[in-house]
């Protein structure tokens, strides 16, 4: 069977993720060990040197994320992958990354928090970080897969919609997600659909702007080294690069990092919907939390009560209508998450005040067991 060929493996979310940043063209991964997220980094050490890649081993986060956007402005696809501590110290370049639109990917492992908190179990502590972590106004999109194969699609993903908009995009998987195994049909190359930055048309010597929007509001990008000279800075900057202070550019571009995003929303939503269409009680659930969801949502029907699910796989940008649709026949809506409420207040802001919505919360490094969900379904 040739390498390209179609083949089942039996994995763990790390080793898939692994293998569908490499698939996607990942080139280059910069990362500093961190639990629970260190398998990736120790996989792609020996993967990558065999397709022609590099690896680095960084002093610590915050250059790891330095370097991923230098590859990038370099031509590379590149990655790193981190856990809640490292996260926190890779904001500041995150914002950089969004203001500069440099596409990169950042796999977060999530871990208990705040500060080192619990380095070995499940959590889902990061989902407004990875909002509203960096400082001002920013585009923020993240795929949060439930499974081994969505972690092995998703990651693709995560690197089409990098290229495609000229941002950082993240991956975010809980402990579980990432150390769980299952068997999974690997694709052949072929099969899957590769996105490369849009390049410019104009050659060495002639006028380039690297800042000029096109009509889906994102500028074409020139590699470093391709004979294209331009500027760089994470300060208010026109179309050339360079800094300004002009109040009416700087309104423009700032509104357009999130603009990018909004007009090509739809390329980017992914969910899923489990009995929803009758459901007086609705759960949202994503990760490895919606697991546990589903065999409650199963264990309510079988005592007669018409409960759903509804599954973000994009976290961000939030699938909203989709959510206020399923949520359109419920009497109440239910947000468990292993954090003591955060995506809860995406689903409060969605859908208002016309239904009441409550959360199950648990913080302990454990799972949510289906059990609490159901209690929650049947109000005991």
């Amino acid at each position: 069977m040739s390498d390209h060929a179609k083949r089942v493996k039996f994995l763990s979310g790390n080793e898939a993720c692994s293998l569908g940043a490499l698939a996607a063209g990942c080139r280059f991964f910069a990362g500093y060990p961190i639990s629970p997220s260190s398998e990736i980094a120790e996989f792609l050490s020996g993967q990558l040197p065999k397709v022609g890649g590099r690896f680095i081993q960084m002093e610590d986060e915050i250059a790891s994320i330095g370097a991923i956007l230098g590859a990038s402005l370099a031509g590379a696809k590149a990655m790193t992958a981190t856990s809640g501590p490292g996260l926190s110290l890779m904001q500041e370049n995150m914002g950089f990354g969004m203001m500069a639109e440099i596409p990169c990917v950042i796999v977060d492992v999530m871990r208990g928090g705040p500060s080192t908190g619990n380095p070995t179990g499940p959590s889902q502590s990061d989902v407004m970080a990875l909002r509203w972590g960096t400082h001002g106004d920013h585009p923020a999109i993240v795929v949060c897969p439930a499974s081994i194969k969505e972690v092995y699609y998703g990651v693709v993903d995560c690197f089409n919609y990098a290229e495609m908009l000229r941002t950082p995009v993240v991956l975010a998987m809980d402990e579980i997600t990432a150390h769980m195994r299952e068997k999974i049909e690997i694709p052949a190359q072929e099969e899957l659909t590769i996105v490369y930055r849009k390049k410019p048309s104009v050659k060495p010597g002639e006028a380039y702007f690297p800042y000029q929007p096109g009509p889906d509001l994102v500028p074409a990008m020139a590699d470093f080294g391709e004979g294209l000279r331009y500027h760089i800075t994470g300060l208010n900057h026109d179309k050339t690069g360079f800094p300004t202070g002009n109040p009416e550019i700087m309104e423009e571009g700032n509104r357009r990092l999130l603009e990018k995003v909004e007009v090509n929303k739809e390329k980017l939503l992914k969910y899923e919907e489990y009995k929803t269409s009758d459901a007086e009680v609705l759960v949202v659930a994503y990760g490895s939390t919606s697991r546990s969801a589903r065999r409650a949502v199963d264990d309510a029907r079988e005592r007669g009560i018409k409960a759903g699910l509804f599954r973000p796989i994009t976290l961000y940008p939030i699938p909203d209508k989709a959510l206020q649709a399923a949520a359109a026949k419920a009497k109440k809506v239910i947000v468990p998450e292993m954090n003591l409420g955060q995506y809860i207040m995406i689903v409060e802001r969605v859908l208002g005040h016309s239904v009441p919505i409550s959360g199950v919360n648990l913080v302990n490094g454990e799972p949510i067991q289906p059990s609490r969900i159901l209690s929650a379904i049947v109000g005991e």
